[in-house]
């Protein structure tokens, strides 16, 4: 049973997993017994973030995408968002399903999940894919929240989020123009939303409960950077691909300091920041060709 009236997709079918002392909701497809590719999302959203990738995705992969601690019709509880041990939650989950390895992809905060993922269980990376992210670090820090004049794109919500027990007291029941701003504002394609999808991540972080627990995975970067500092040197070890659209300046520079094996850099010029929903196409041909070149051993 779902909580937040979690929508379907045709092929797929949702699933509940206790690992790590929680349980999280997923959504399967694909052949049983193939490889196994996890899709972790981002905030605001929900598993629904690869709707428009996981059909073709299971034509070869089995496809599991995952509404990560805190996100969804997973539980949220007090604490635990630290990107280390919501990676740890994907580990279980993985082994819960039978597997030993799993291809990676995260954008957003799944991104940032998916890295600490590689970095703390490389021998259950088959492949990483991440988009939009990057882990946090201190450089975070810099980020400006007083915008100059004509600026636009001031990041506001990484603050905001940051703020404990007030947001869900003042925007529970009042989510969706949070949502609706974003897609408005930091999508490249604010057309490729329909209002079915608008609605599911209004209705998904529209709790108080959802809130809080959205905005832990920010209020968690302190120990986050603290992990970061710990990690070595070159981290990630496997076969990476890495994907930007709007953050691809900034993002790059910082992956390629951090992968020492081969890293394939993609940037999807012109699009915003949610590359599954906005720019499926590129998406699925840049995922495609990075997974398929050398499958899984």
């Amino acid at each position: 049973m779902t909580t937040n009236d979690s929508p379907s997709l045709k092929g797929f079918g949702h699933a509940f997993a206790t690992v790590n002392g929680i349980r999280l909701h997923y959504v399967v497809g694909g052949p049983e017994g193939g490889d196994l590719m996890v899709l972790l999302p981002g905030w605001p959203r929900t598993w629904w973030q690869y709707r428009k990738v996981m059909p073709k995705l299971a034509e070869r992969f089995r496809v599991v995408a995952v509404d990560i601690r805190g996100m969804g019709d997973s539980d949220k509880p007090d604490s635990g968002y630290d990107k280390k041990t919501m990676a740890r939650d994907i580990y279980e989950l993985v082994r819960s399903l039978g597997y030993s390895k799993a291809h990676i992809c995260g954008e957003d905060i799944g991104g940032m999940v998916g890295y600490s993922y590689a970095v703390n269980h490389p021998e259950a990376t088959d492949k990483l894919a991440l988009w939009e992210t990057v882990h946090p670090n201190e450089a975070l820090y810099g980020i400006p929240m007083l915008p100059k004049p004509g600026q636009d794109g001031l990041q506001w919500w990484l603050a905001f989020n940051m703020v404990k027990d007030l947001p869900e007291q003042i925007i529970a029941g009042r989510f969706r123009p949070i949502s609706d701003w974003i897609i408005d504002h930091y999508s490249g394609s604010p057309g490729s939303y329909t209002e079915e999808d608008r609605a599911v991540y209004g209705a998904a972080y529209d709790t108080p409960d959802a809130i809080r627990a959205g905005n832990a995975w920010y209020q968690a970067w302190h120990q986050d950077m603290v992990d970061d500092k710990a990690y070595p040197e070159m981290p990630i070890t496997m076969p990476t691909l890495f994907l930007g659209g709007s953050s691809a300046p900034l993002t790059f520079a910082v992956i390629k300091q951090k992968v020492a094996a081969e890293l394939r850099l993609v940037e999807i010029e012109g699009a915003g920041h949610f590359l599954a929903e906005e720019r499926p196409k590129e998406l699925l041909a840049a995922l495609e060709d990075f997974f398929l070149q050398h499958p899984a051993q």
